[in-house]
C-alpha cells in the first residue's frame, strides 16, 4: 500500500485520448412519499433536475479528477443535448473539440428518476432512454479515424469505452487500434457487453467485468480457475498482453500472457451502486499506465478507485486525494476529518450528489463526555453524513466566559473526529453557525435540549430542510463535570 501511495503522489498529468459512445445523463430528483390514486405506483414530486456526463463521457471527468488530461473523440447530435454535453465536458477540463456533431442523429440521453422518502437514501425508480442505435455510415467512421490520427502524437495512451452504440464497429475499431500501435501509443479497452471481441484485436489491455468476460469467452465464471480460463481465451481472441476482470466490491483479477494471474482484493465495502466502477477503473488505468506505471501498480490503484466508486450513489469522479486517503485508511492511518469550511462545502456537495442527506449539529463540545457521544450517535442515525461544527476558543470565551474552554479547539476537533459516527468536523469563529448553514445547506439541523429556540431554524426551514431536537443525557454536562472536579465529588 505504501508503494501505491508513493506512486500516486508522484504521478504526472498524462494526456489520454478517449474514444467511445458519448452520452448525456439526466437526473430528476423528487419526493416519493405517496401512491398514485390512478394506479399502485409511486408519485414523484419533482424537486430538482441535474444533467451529467454519461456513457464514455463519464471517463473524461474521471480522468481529469485523477490529474490527467483528456481529448474526446466520438459522435454526438447537433442538438441541445449535444451542446450541454460538450459544455459539461469542457467544464470538467476535457478537450471536446474532436467530438463530431451530426444533425441526423440525436445525442443519447438517459434520464433517471430518483425518489427520496422520509429523508432516507434516495433510490432510482426507473430510467428513460432517448437514443438511436443505427449503424454509422463510412463517412462518419472515416471522420473518427481522422480525428484519432490528428491527436495521437500528443497523447500518451488511447482509452476505448465501448457501449456498442455504433461508434466502435468491427472495421473501424481495429483500424483505430492499429493507428495507435503504429504511433507507439498503448491501448486499453473497456469492452461492450457483446460476444465477439475480435473488434478489439491488437489492444494492450482489456477490462471487462465478470459478466462481459463470461459472455465474450463463453465460460461461466464461478471461481478463480474459470476466471483464468476466461481471461486466457479473451487474450487469445484479441492478442492482448493482459486482461483485467473487474469484480466490483470484490476487487479485480489480473492475467498477463507471460503467465501472471492474481486476484487483487479490496477492503470489505457497503455496495451502494456498482454503476461507474468500470469507468473509474478505466480512468485510473489510463492515467497510471499513461504516466509509465507498471501494470501491477496501475491495477492496484484502479482497484482502489473502482472500490470507492461502488460506495457512492450515481457516478461521481474519484479524486487522487480520495484514493490516497483510502490507501492510508487501508494501511491503518487515520483519515483526515477536520477540515476548513471551503473544503467541507466541496465534500458536502460531492456526497449530496451521491444521494446522501447531510446532518449538521454544532456546539462547544468542551470536555468530551458520554452525553456528547450518545447525542452524536443519535444525530448520525438521522442521516447518512454527520457534520459537527465547533466553536473556536475565542467564540467559546464570548459565550461561556474567560475560563472556558478547558480544551483547545484543535484538541476538541481531533477527539470528535476520532468518533466513528462523525464524518466531518469544522471550527467556526462566529458566535453562531448561521454562515455555515447558509454555505452547507444541510438537509437536517440537529440541536440538543428541549428549547424551542434553535439558532438557524429559519435558514434551514427556509430552503426546505428539517430541524430536529434530541434529548440530552440527564445531569451530564461539561459544567457539571467541572463542578464535581472542583468540589472533589468524583462520580457522585
Amino acid at each position: 500500500m505504501e508503494a501505491l501511495v508513493k506512486t500516486l503522489g508522484e504521478l504526472g498529468s498524462p494526456r489520454v485520448m478517449l474514444v467511445g459512445d458519448f452520452m448525456l445523463d439526466s437526473w430528476i430528483y423528487g419526493h416519493a412519499e405517496r401512491l398514485s390514486p390512478e394506479a399502485p405506483v409511486p408519485v414523484l414530486r419533482k424537486v430538482r433536475q441535474e444533467t451529467m456526463t454519461g456513457g464514455a463521457s463519464n471517463i473524461a471527468p474521471a480522468i481529469t479528477a485523477l490529474g490527467g488530461e483528456v481529448v474526446c473523440v466520438g459522435v454526438i447530435g447537433d442538438d441541445p443535448g449535444g451542446e450541454e454535453l460538450s459544455s459539461l465536458l469542457m467544464s470538467a477540463g476535457a478537450d471536446a473539440s474532436r467530438l463530431i456533431r451530426r444533425s441526423d442523429r440525436p445525442t443519447t440521453v438517459k434520464t433517471r428518476y430518483i425518489g427520496l422518502a422520509q429523508h432516507r437514501h434516495a433510490q432510482q425508480m426507473f430510467r428513460l432512454d432517448e437514443e438511436s442505435v443505427e449503424e454509422f455510415g463510412p463517412d462518419v467512421h472515416e471522420m473518427l479515424r481522422a480525428a484519432v490520427r490528428s491527436e495521437l502524437h500528443s497523447c500518451e495512451i488511447l482509452a476505448i469505452e465501448d457501449y456498442n452504440k455504433g461508434v466502435l464497429g468491427h472495421i473501424t475499431t481495429p483500424q483505430i487500434i492499429d493507428e495507435a500501435r503504429k504511433a507507439g501509443v498503448p491501448v486499453i479497452v473497456d469492452p461492450a457487453l457483446i460476444s465477439d471481441y475480435r473488434r478489439y484485436a491488437g489492444a494492450n489491455l482489456l477490462t471487462p467485468n465478470r459478466f462481459e468476460a463470461a459472455l465474450a469467452s463463453g465460460i461461466e465464471i464461478t471461481d478463480r480457475e474459470s476466471m483464468l480460463k476466461a481471461a486466457e481465451r479473451i487474450a487469445a481472441i484479441t492478442r492482448a498482453q493482459a486482461v483485467v476482470i473487474t469484480l466490483d466490491a470484490e476487487g479485480a483479477f489480473l492475467y498477463t500472457v507471460d503467465g501472471k494471474s492474481m486476484v487483487i482484493p479490496t477492503r470489505a465495502r457497503s455496495v451502494y451502486d456498482v454503476s461507474g466502477a468500470g469507468d473509474e477503473v478505466l480512468a485510473m488505468l489510463a492515467v497510471a499506465i499513461g504516466d509509465g506505471c507498471d501494470l501491477d501498480i496501475a491495477v492496484g490503484l484502479a482497484n482502489v478507485a473502482g472500490g470507492l466508486e461502488v460506495e457512492q450513489f450515481g457516478i461521481i469522479p474519484i479524486t487522487r486525494a480520495q484514493v490516497i486517503d483510502e490507501l492510508r485508511k487501508m494501511i491503518g492511518l487515520r483519515t483526515r476529518k477536520v477540515i476548513e469550511r471551503k473544503v467541507l462545502a466541496a465534500e458536502v456537495s460531492r456526497r449530496r450528489k451521491g444521494g446522501e442527506n447531510i446532518v449538521f449539529t454544532n456546539g462547544c463540545f468542551d470536555l468530551l463526555h458520554v452525553g456528547h457521544v450518545r447525542y452524536l450517535q443519535q444525530a448520525r442515525e438521522q442521516g447518512s453524513c454527520l457534520v459537527v461544527a465547533i466553536n473556536s476558543d475565542n467564540s467559546v470565551r464570548r459565550l461561556k466566559g474567560p475560563d472556558r474552554p478547558i480544551i483547545g479547539a484543535d484538541e476538541r476537533a481531533e477527539m470528535l473526529g476520532a468518533l466513528e459516527c462523525v464524518d466531518y468536523v469544522t471550527v467556526f469563529d462566529e458566535d453562531t453557525p448561521e454562515a455555515l448553514l447558509k454555505l452547507l445547506k444541510p438537509e437536517i439541523l440537529i440541536k440538543g435540549g428541549s428549547t424551542p429556540v434553535v439558532v438557524g431554524r429559519e435558514i434551514v426551514e427556509g430552503y426546505g430542510g428539517v430541524v430536529q431536537t434530541l434529548q440530552l443525557v440527564d445531569g451530564m454536562s461539561t459544567t457539571n463535570i467541572i463542578d464535581r472536579i472542583v468540589n472533589g465529588q468524583g462520580n457522585a
